[in-house]
């Protein structure tokens, strides 16, 4: 009885515990910046580190940021990441940032969840209506039209998505407590899913007739980010 409860309490110590959380490990060094080349380099986090006495600027940098891009595709809006892909010094280091672009009248980032970061975004230009859902059962949407100097946080884990509603083009950054936040997309997810879901798995899901699920599944999903 006496091993029980201690079992118990330690599983609860645990949980309370300030390491007990789901986010990138802190660092034990000042930085590890990413290399490719396994040569004199030690494993940390996916990533392989160069020596410290071999980092240089250029590991923590990256510019373009100011360059607004593209966003004639089908959902109307461009992430650009800069991620530890982009800024090798990130690794380690549970931080990461975005541009994202919209184009007016309605430019999508589409609904997606990030599996490993909260995000907190900012807009710099345009009116976007920003929003995410809340985990079952209640499944609630929490939504606000941003203007530029708005801040909004998205929750780690939480579908969301910002919308252009304005008639402009509309700018915003995020960071997100990642190096490597991941991204997933709901609609390609599940219906640009490779090799596809059975047909008859989303039917029984969405309570869709089967046609409307092979046509969906038939679509190009656009992975925005």
């Amino acid at each position: 009885m006496k091993t029980a409860h201690f079992i118990l309490i330690f599983c609860l110590l645990a949980l309370a515990s300030p390491f007990a959380y789901a986010s990138d490990p802190s660092p034990l060094q000042d930085f590890c910046v990413a290399i490719n080349d396994p040569k004199d380099a030690v494993f940390v986090n996916g990533k392989f580190c160069k020596d410290p006495k071999l980092a240089k600027a250029q590991d923590f940098y990256y510019s373009g940021l100011n360059i607004p891009r593209n966003t004639s595709n089908p959902v109307g809006s461009t992430v650009t990441p800069v991620n530890v892909a982009q800024i090798p010094g990130l690794n380690t280091l549970g931080i990461s940032l975005v541009r994202i672009d919209y184009a007016p009248n309605g430019g999508l980032n589409p609904p997606h969840t990030h599996p490993r970061a909260t995000e907190i975004l900012v807009v710099v230009e345009g009116t976007l209506y920003v929003g995410f859902v809340t985990s079952n059962t209640d499944n609630r949407l929490i939504t606000k039209v941003l203007y530029p100097g708005d801040v909004f946080v998205f929750p780690i884990g939480l579908i969301h998505f910002q919308f252009n509603v304005g008639k402009t083009n509309a700018v915003a950054f995020a960071a997100l407590s990642s190096q490597n936040l991941g991204v997933i997309t709901v609609a390609n997810a599940v219906f640009g899913s490779n090799p596809p879901i059975n047909p008859d798995v989303l039917v029984k899901a969405f309570q869709l007739d089967k046609n409307v699920v092979k046509n969906l599944q038939s679509k190009f999903w656009w992975a925005n980010n």
